[in-house]
C-alpha cells in the first residue's frame, strides 16, 4: 500500500528565466549562421527545460513519478519545476458529490424498497488514489452502491407490528446516516478516499406493493385512533358515574349502570352522529 509524500520542488520562475536565455541564445545563433549551437541550445530548451514547469492550481495536486516509481505529491498551489523526465498525474483535491442511483433492494423484514444516497467525498491521499486503484471515481461509485445495499438489508424499512425500539430506515435517519457514512469511509480508505456526508436522498417501497403497505399504514392510524377514542371514552363515563354518585343526583342500580355506559360508550365512540330514542318505558317493562 503506497503511502503519500509530500514534496516542494523549487519555484520555476528562475528556471523560467533561463529558458528564455536559452530561447534568445538560440535565435541569436540561428542569425549568426551558427546553426548547429542554435539547434543544440534550442533542442535543450524544448526537451531538457520546458517539459520540467508545473503549475498547480488551489485544491489541485500533482503526482510524480520517475521511471515507475513514485516520487512524491505537490498539493502546494504555485508554479514550479521538476525534473523533466517526470511523470505527472493531476488529482483533485476538491470535494465531489454523488447522487446514487435508486436502487430495488430488499429490507431486513424481506419487503423490496427502493433507495437512493447521495455522497459527498474528496481524495485525502493521492498516492492510495492513483497507485491502489485502477479508477478512483469508478471505485468510489461501485463501492457506494454496495454500502447502500448492505444498509438496506440490515435495517427494516418502518416498525415491525408491536416493535417499536428498532432503528429503521424510515425513521431513523440520523443513526442510519452516520453508519452509512462511517462503512464508506472503511471501504474508501483503501483509495484514499475521504467521505464528508453520506444521506439517503430517496427511500419508498417498491411498486409492487405500495399500495398494500399504504393500506396497512392506513389501518394502523386506524386503529390508534379508535384506540384514543375508546380510552377518552371510558374515561368520560367513569368520570359521569363518579359525579352522578357525588352528587346524588339519581341512584343507577348494576343494570341501570350497564345501560348507561353502553349509551355513552355508542354515542362517544361511534364515527356517526346519534339519533336519540325517547323510551317512555322502563328497562324492566
Amino acid at each position: 500500500m503506497y503511502q503519500e509524500k509530500i514534496i516542494s520542488p523549487p519555484s520555476g520562475y528562475l528556471t523560467f528565466a533561463l529558458c528564455l536565455a536559452l530561447l534568445g541564445a538560440s535565435i541569436f545563433c540561428f542569425v549568426s549562421e551558427s546553426f548547429l549551437w542554435g539547434g543544440i541550445l534550442l533542442a535543450i530548451d524544448i526537451f531538457l527545460v520546458f517539459p520540467g514547469f508545473l503549475i498547480i492550481n488551489p485544491n489541485q495536486s500533482m503526482v510524480l513519478t520517475l521511471f515507475g516509481k513514485y516520487i512524491g505529491t505537490v498539493k502546494a498551489d504555485g508554479f514550479f519545476w521538476v525534473n523533466p523526465l517526470t511523470g505527472k498525474r493531476r488529482v483533485s483535491l476538491k470535494a465531489n458529490n454523488l447522487n446514487g442511483q435508486q436502487l430495488k433492494v430488499n429490507d431486513k423484514l424481506g419487503n423490496p424498497i427502493e433507495i437512493a444516497a447521495v455522497v459527498v467525498w474528496k481524495v485525502n491521499e493521492t498516492a492510495k488514489a492513483t497507485f491502489s486503484v485502477e479508477n478512483y471515481m469508478q471505485y468510489v461509485n461501485i463501492q457506494s452502491e454496495a454500502a447502500v445495499r448492505h444498509l438496506a438489508n440490515i435495517f427494516p424499512y418502518d416498525h415491525a407490528e408491536g416493535e417499536e425500539t428498532t432503528i429503521t430506515l424510515k425513521d431513523g435517519a440520523e443513526k442510519v446516516s452516520e453508519l452509512l457514512e462511517n462503512e464508506l469511509n472503511e471501504r474508501l480508505s483503501r483509495a484514499g478516499i475521504e467521505v464528508l456526508e453520506a444521506r439517503i436522498s430517496h427511500l419508498a417501497y417498491a411498486p409492487e406493493i405500495a399500495s398494500a403497505m399504504l393500506q396497512r399504514q392506513q389501518a394502523t392510524a386506524v386503529i390508534a385512533a379508535r384506540k384514543l377514542i375508546v380510552e377518552g371514552a371510558v374515561g368520560m363515563v367513569e368520570m359521569a358515574l363518579e359525579k352522578l354518585s357525588q352528587k346524588g343526583i339519581v341512584e343507577l342500580d348494576e343494570e341501570r349502570k350497564a345501560a348507561m355506559v353502553s349509551n355513552l360508550l355508542v354515542v362517544l365512540c361511534g364515527d356517526k352522529h346519534v339519533q336519540p330514542v325517547v323510551n317512555t318505558g322502563t328497562l324492566y317493562n
